[in-house]
C-alpha cells in the first residue's frame, strides 16, 4: 500500500491555507478483479465492528449509514457518536470511479477540519489484480501548517489503510 499527499498550492498564507481543499490519496492493489473490488466498496461508516484503538481516540467512531448511495445524485447520512456527515454520490463509472461530495458536517474532525469529499478509484492490473486509489479531500484551519499537515496527512491515511484493508479482505474472500 502506498501513500501520497498531493497539496493544491504550497501556502505560507493562513487564509489561503484554509479556502484550498488538500487531497490525500492512498492506493492498494487488491488480488481480485474489478468487479468483485467495486461490489466491496464501503463507506467507513458501513464497518462491522470497531476500528482500531488508534482510529478510536483520534476519529469519532462510526455507526451507521442510511439511505442511498448507489446512483449519482443519492444522498447518504452517515451516522458517528459524536455527529453525522451527509454525503451525496456525484459520479460513477461502473467498475472504476466512485465519487462523493460531503454536503453536510455535523462533525469535529482534528479541531477545525472540514471534508469536502471523495473517491475510490479502480483500474485493472495484471491479471486477476485491481489497483484502488481512495482519495480524501478536506480543508483545515489548523495553523501552522507545517506542523498540523504532516499530522493531518498521517491520521488519514491511518483511515485510508484501514478502510482498504477491510474493502481488501471482502474482495478477495468473495
Amino acid at each position: 500500500m502506498s501513500t501520497e499527499t498531493f497539496d493544491r498550492k504550497k501556502m505560507g498564507d493562513a487564509s489561503l491555507s484554509e479556502a484550498l481543499p488538500s487531497s490525500i490519496f492512498t492506493r492498494a492493489i487488491f488480488k481480485a478483479a474489478p468487479a468483485r473490488v467495486w461490489d466491496s466498496l464501503l463507506f467507513y461508516e458501513e464497518i462491522e465492528g470497531p476500528p482500531p484503538l488508534l482510529l478510536r481516540l483520534l476519529l469519532p467512531s462510526p455507526i451507521r449509514t442510511e439511505g442511498e448511495k448507489s446512483s449519482v445524485g443519492s444522498e447518504a447520512v452517515c451516522l458517528y457518536d459524536r455527529g453525522h456527515l451527509i454525503k451525496r454520490t456525484t459520479r460513477i463509472e461502473e467498475r472504476s470511479l466512485y465519487e462523493f461530495e460531503v454536503l453536510e458536517q455535523k462533525l469535529r474532525l482534528g479541531g477545525s477540519m472540514r471534508l469536502h469529499g471523495g473517491r475510490y478509484a479502480l483500474r485493472s492490473e495484471r491479471e486477476g489484480e485491481t489497483q484502488v486509489v481512495l482519495e480524501t479531500r478536506y480543508t483545515s484551519k489548523r495553523w501552522p501548517r507545517w506542523f498540523w499537515r504532516p499530522v493531518e496527512r498521517f491520521v488519514c491515511h491511518l483511515f485510508h489503510r484501514f478502510l482498504l484493508r477491510t474493502m481488501q479482505r471482502r474482495a478477495e474472500q468473495a
